[in-house]
């Protein structure tokens, strides 16, 4: 049967029924827009006992019996929050407004126009639906004459009525249902509002918001009914809530008895016992870091959730909330006498939340995409075309493994949980060191916008609390959690440039987040962990801004080895002077600034992160038509997906040119969503033998440079059990960009080379044959330290001199103490470093960016 719209509408006759007046208690200002809500409660009450799916199939009526068993068939879980009357778990049932609107138009109209005031009609509807269920049950039980009547499709007016509301019920019955109500909780894809798109003409009306959510209150009760008693005549009496969440209740204050003169004003006071309360929490909801325009600051608003949606969504938590847009009085709004009667806040009352994965789990793939990736997938030269589609306007010949070890980046590795519950993070961190201009902040920016989840931020403009978490407290008093860029990054990629720069103190705040992939919060009363399961991608300058070939690597690189030790790939790019590479430079950036289209605010990609075109910082996209792919990406990031199985297509048919941004960012999600590489025996093997091997080269090369009278110096970057991990984690990377189970041979054998080239060449930057690297480019080498360490001899005569020729407290030039040295017959690369230990003992400091030298001991 189904009701018209007239039926909804509000009717003389009806309008002074007890269905009407019940459902009117229950609402907020009902009856203001006209609407029968006698007629919407037996409406809904027959949607939820009719809606099938194909024949038999009766979806309200099981989750709803399930629900009453305690038992989610739902992908929710209901929340049990206690009232105070009879201790009995809040009962919820997620309800789909498409099936609203397949079932009646107008029903589903009145409930996206007026959320506010069908909703609890809906409420009772649905606890009356379920009594309905129950009764037949227990008569078909009882083997009474209802026995066919819970496959009934008829009228439900002529009934046996269930137990009427009054009449006491077993609590021990299982047919016998004793609440009032059931939370109804709303899903559906309707058209996503982005928070700074909320205006004046959305209020009182269900919206979809999509966001992420950074900070959560404590689990507070709120006053759903109020028991007041007269405490002169003992005159009683029930008190509802109907100013929403945020408002109070008001007692009256005059006695309602039958004498209100003799008990005097304000006679009535709370009796806690029979009151019933809500579970009601506070939730801050954000715009995506994605989704913010440049230059703009990311907007947010407040979530009121109640019942059976507290504590379901931590900070961190990318959510899609159904919700209706209200108002409340800020408590702050015109403390200065400005007039703040007129003026409210905007906060979204949630009805309905879904939770969004940051990492693609719960990304949608056409068929055309599905195809085009799997076709993109089956090609060998896969590999490389996902990393020349990293950054294609950047060139040079150190590029080339950075942008491949970017894209293994942006796979990842498997996350696994071991049987004792220990899990190990699957996300990759890179760290790029090196000298200005080399495109390094470029790398970042642009990764960070074809991970799933990206978020770029500076080292000398974060703190600890900002990269992990901090505690705020709010107008009332009251603390709340609020995440940070880890927080917010969850299942994405973390950009952190001027990483030499951040503070210690604020470094060693990562180290949690970025091994265990958590961040613990113990402060203000609040303890708890937040997932970060993130990738760090770093960019550093040596400690003397430029890579000084005179110094060791342990010299150059300002960073703890416990920070080093975290990253699974470590990249030294240098600046290197070379003619032939300089004119390839100058042509490079000559055809950027005469090819390139005028006017982009976004600027393109060419040296966006210096202000300007500054070395390799700027270039051409390597192959055919990538200038105007990345021009694509910048003006049109939400590509659609024929142009994104289009792009695809394309490039798995014809193997030339590059994948676009949004193309990009959907392989990933595709990829990360369908396959989770493991390690082969044979793979595994080849592993093992590769690492102890590492780890025996290094112990060696320490040996060596310990007998050769260098006992300071250390291994820059240490080489543990987390490298081993770290090639583990790039194998299955590798594995996984062409959508493989297992881990072949040749996998390992990319990681290994991909480590060779970046971390162990970093590593033995300042030994003789490790100089400049695969990752310096060719040519690195040339003019620094020769070939052998310096003896211990040798060391001896160089501080010798120095000692002589420095005079205590005076103040001299570096250089020029080198060239006397060269001049007297000292290798001057001997006394440089000779100068660097006693810098390192504390006899000598450097001054003016190490230009100056002054004795002090």
């Amino acid at each position: 049967i189904y009701y018209s719209h007239q039926n909804l509408q509000q009717e003389g006759a009806a309008g002074g029924n007890a269905s009407n007046a019940q459902a009117g208690a229950v609402g907020d200002d009902a009856d203001d827009d006209n609407v029968d809500l006698g007629a919407v409660r037996r409406h809904f009450r027959e949607f939820l006992r009719n809606y099938r799916q194909g024949a038999n199939r009766y979806l309200y009526r099981d989750r709803l019996l399930r629900m009453h068993r305690r038992t989610s068939g739902d992908d929710y879980t209901p929340n049990y929050a206690v009232s105070s009357g009879g201790g009995s778990p809040e009962a919820s049932i997620e309800v789909d407004v498409a099936h609203v609107g397949e079932y009646d138009a107008a029903l589903l109209g009145l409930l996206l126009s007026q959320p506010a005031t069908v909703l609890p009609p809906f409420e009772v509807a649905a606890a009356d639906a379920l009594k309905t269920l129950l009764f037949d049950l227990r008569s078909a039980r009882d083997g009474g004459a209802a026995a066919g009547a819970a496959e009934g499709e008829g009228a439900e007016g002529e009934r046996a009525p269930p137990p009427a509301g009054g009449e006491a019920v077993d609590p021990d019955d299982e047919f016998a249902f004793s609440g009032s109500s059931v939370q109804i909780l709303l899903r559906g894809s309707l058209s996503p509002t982005p928070l700074r798109s909320i205006h004046s003409r959305h209020m009182n009306s269900l919206l979809r918001c999509p966001g992420i959510v950074i900070s959560a209150s404590r689990v507070r009760s709120r006053a759903h009914r109020i028991k007041i008693r007269c405490s002169k005549c003992g005159d009683s009496a029930d008190v509802r809530s109907q100013s929403g969440p945020f408002g109070g209740v008001s007692i009256p204050g005059r006695c309602l008895g039958p004498n209100p003169q003799e008990c005097g004003p304000m006679p009535y006071g709370v009796v806690p016992d029979e009151c019933q309360f809500v579970d009601q929490q506070t939730l801050k909801l954000q715009e995506a870091p994605e989704c913010v325009p440049t230059g703009e600051m990311p907007r947010s608003v407040l979530l009121a959730v109640e019942r059976g949606m507290v504590d379901k969504a931590p900070p961190g938590t990318r959510v899609s909330v159904l919700g209706i847009a209200s108002l409340f009085a800020n408590a702050t709004v015109g403390k200065g006498g400005g007039g703040g009667g007129g003026s409210r806040t905007v906060y979204l009352r949630v009805v309905g939340m879904q939770k969004d994965s940051g990492a693609g789990d719960s990304a949608t793939f056409t068929p055309r995409e599905e195809e085009a990736f799997r076709l993109l997938s089956r090609r060998p030269d896969v590999y490389d075309i996902l990393g020349r589609s990293i950054a294609p306007s950047i060139s040079g010949s150190y590029t080339v493994d950075i942008k491949r070890a970017l894209a293994v980046m942006l796979f990842g590795g498997s996350r696994k949980r071991l049987p004792d519950g220990m899990r190990l993070r699957g996300d990759i961190n890179v760290l790029l060191l090196g000298d200005p201009s080399m495109a390094k902040s470029q790398f970042l920016k642009y990764t960070t916008r074809c991970a799933p989840v990206g978020v770029y931020t500076s080292g000398k403009g974060s703190s600890a609390a900002g990269l992990t978490a901090s505690v705020v407290r709010d107008a009332r008093g009251e603390f709340y959690l609020e995440g940070g860029a880890m927080v917010l990054a969850d299942g994405g990629v973390v950009g952190i440039d001027e990483f030499d720069k951040m503070r210690p103190a604020d470094r060693v705040a990562i180290h949690e987040a970025m091994e265990q992939q958590t961040i613990s919060v113990a402060k203000a009363g609040i303890t708890t962990v937040l997932n970060s399961r993130s990738s760090v991608l770093a960019a550093a300058n040596p400690v003397f801004g430029r890579y000084d070939d005179l110094k060791s690597a342990s010299e150059n690189i300002d960073l703890m080895t416990t920070i080093l030790s975290r990253f699974d790939l470590i990249f030294l790019v240098r600046d290197v002077r070379d003619e032939e590479l300089d004119r390839m430079i100058c042509r490079h950036v000559m055809g950027v600034h005469m090819d390139s289209s005028t006017g982009e605010g976004d600027g393109g990609l060419g040296g966006a992160a210096s202000g300007g075109p500054v070395g390799e910082d700027d270039g051409l996209g390597i192959g055919e038509g990538a200038s105007s792919s990345v021009d694509q990406a910048v003006t049109d990031p939400s590509s659609s997906p024929d142009a994104v199985a289009d792009n695809a297509t394309r490039v798995a048919i014809t193997g030339r040119g590059e994948l676009d941004v949004p193309t990009f960012k959907k392989y990933v999600q595709y990829c990360k969503s369908k396959c989770a590489p493991r390690l082969s025996e044979s793979a595994g093997d080849v592993l093992a033998s590769s690492y102890v091997k590492i780890r025996d080269d290094v112990r060696k090369r320490t040996i060596e440079a310990n007998a050769g009278g260098e006992n300071d110096e250390q291994a820059a970057i240490p080489i543990t059990v987390r490298q081993l991990e770290a090639l583990v984690r790039v194998s299955e990377a590798l594995a996984k960009m062409r959508l493989e189970e297992e881990v072949k041979s040749e996998d390992v054998s990319e990681a290994l080379r991909l480590f060779r080239v970046s971390t162990m060449a970093a590593n033995s930057a300042g030994s003789g044959g490790g100089r400049g690297g695969a990752s310096a480019g060719a040519g690195a080498g040339a003019g620094a330290t020769g070939g052998a360490l310096p003896s211990r001899e040798e060391m001896n005569r160089a501080e010798s001199f120095l000692r002589s020729r420095l005079v205590m407290g005076a103040v001299v030039n570096k250089q020029r103490i080198v060239e006397e040295a060269a001049g007297r017959g000292y290798n001057a690369v001997v006394v440089a470093r000779a100068l660097a230990v006693m810098v390192m003992r504390g006899e000598v400091q450097e001054r003016n960016q190490s230009r100056l030298i002054k004795r002090i001991k």
